[in-house]
């Protein structure tokens, strides 16, 4: 995967698409799967973590808030304010449901559970 530049302060989304996540202990929790934007306002509303299985077997996705996540240079990926055993409670999407996804009714869910970490709403 490329290096993201953070002299830029755009990038595509296929160049976040891929990035590692990490917790605050610099330990690899995921990766991005894909990010979600909000096609009125423009703003991205989530990335889409994904999260656990083993050789894409059993993998949840965690769509989090896009303002929980904060780019790092050292990890050349996203750290997270959020440990595994918690993210591990955290709603989560199945794999059938990513390309259709809407979150008008699980708005509220995922905002409440990542509100405790310092997630804004993006609307």
């Amino acid at each position: 995967m490329p290096t993201i530049s953070v002299e830029h302060q755009l990038i595509p989304a296929k160049r976040v698409n891929g990035s590692a996540v990490y917790n605050q202990a610099h330990e690899k929790i995921g990766r991005i799967e894909d990010i979600a934007i909000d096609k009125r306002t423009g703003k991205v509303a989530y990335a889409i973590l994904s999260f656990g299985g083993f050789l894409g077997l059993g993998e949840k996705f965690h769509p989090l808030p896009w303002s929980v996540l904060t780019y790092s240079e050292r990890d050349d990926g996203y750290i997270v304010p959020i440990t595994e055993e918690l993210l591990a409670l955290a709603p989560k999407l199945d794999v059938s449901e990513l390309s259709g996804w809407d979150d008008t009714e699980s708005r509220d869910d995922f905002y409440t559970y990542y509100g405790a970490y310092g997630a804004k709403p993006y609307w």
